[in-house]
């Protein structure tokens, strides 16, 4: 499976656990399936249904395992603005971002930022992308610091 839709169905798997209060194998169970239905979000790409499943629960189990924590990073870097005023896209985009920078360590801090540029770009506003790509500037510049 690419890393992009990985990432893209991820990003909507939090968004659904948010939206209906379900839990992360229910969610990326639906999404799955959903993409199993609708050849049009790209399930071709999906590969092996067992193989994408675990891809995408790493993801959204390292977010919510760490949520609390990242949610913490991200309100120093929203000025003026707390986590729980943001879009839920722009906030499941940050998060996975964020998770991606500091707990990962075979995803590079960059790769990470242009994944959510894209992907907010893709699900979000018009703005969403400009957004995104501000937060995350200023985390990158503190990596170490984050890390520690």
């Amino acid at each position: 499976m690419k890393k992009r839709l990985t990432r893209e169905l991820a990003v909507q798997s939090l968004y659904q656990m948010e939206m209906n209060e379900v839990g992360a194998q229910e969610a990326v169970m639906m999404l799955l399936t959903e993409a199993a239905e609708d050849n049009e979000s790209g399930v071709d790409s999906v590969g092996n249904p067992d193989e994408a499943r675990e891809q995408i629960m790493g993801l959204v189990a390292g977010v919510t395992e760490h949520k609390t924590a990242i949610d913490g990073m991200l309100e120093q870097y929203l000025k003026n603005w707390q986590i729980s005023r943001l879009s839920r896209v722009d906030r499941q985009v940050l998060r996975l971002a964020a998770y991606e920078m500091i707990f990962r360590e075979d995803v590079p801090a960059k790769v990470a930022v242009n994944e959510a540029i894209e992907l907010a770009k893709h699900f979000g506003t018009e703005e969403s992308g400009k957004f995104v790509n501000g937060v995350l500037g200023k985390m990158i510049q503190d990596l170490d610091k984050l890390k520690n």
